[in-house]
């Protein structure tokens, strides 16, 4: 499973039929849960609440935010069962951070096609 994107809440969905995963442990401000298009909100995947404040979307903390964050995933089953999920349909990994370089999304992708292989 190669054809992983990320895609913000506030977005329009894509038109193609994509396994759309809400990866934020918070529900995104102002998205009433009717209007948002996903077939699941994964909350275990999201980095702790503890990682998620002490980032706080600082660019100058992501390498260590991303280091942190590869540890809690790799003492989870969560990325595991996401790919499982999915099956062969691609994935969209649903976020409602504004910095498209600097966010939990990034890392998870990444780890999600290094999952895969």
């Amino acid at each position: 499973m190669s054809d992983i994107r990320i895609a913000r809440v506030y977005d329009d969905a894509e038109s193609e039929s994509r396994y759309r995963v809400l990866v934020d442990r918070l529900w995104p401000r102002g998205v009433k849960k009717d209007d948002l298009q996903f077939d699941r909100w994964d909350k275990e995947v999201a980095p702790s609440s503890e990682l998620r404040k002490w980032f706080g979307h600082r660019a100058e903390r992501f390498d260590e935010f991303a280091e942190r964050y590869r540890e809690e995933l790799d003492s989870s089953e969560a990325p595991g069962a996401l790919l499982d999920e999915a099956g062969d349909r691609p994935i969209s990994l649903l976020i409602a951070a504004k910095d498209a370089e600097h966010n939990h999304a990034v890392v998870l992708k990444r780890y999600l096609e290094e999952l895969a292989g």
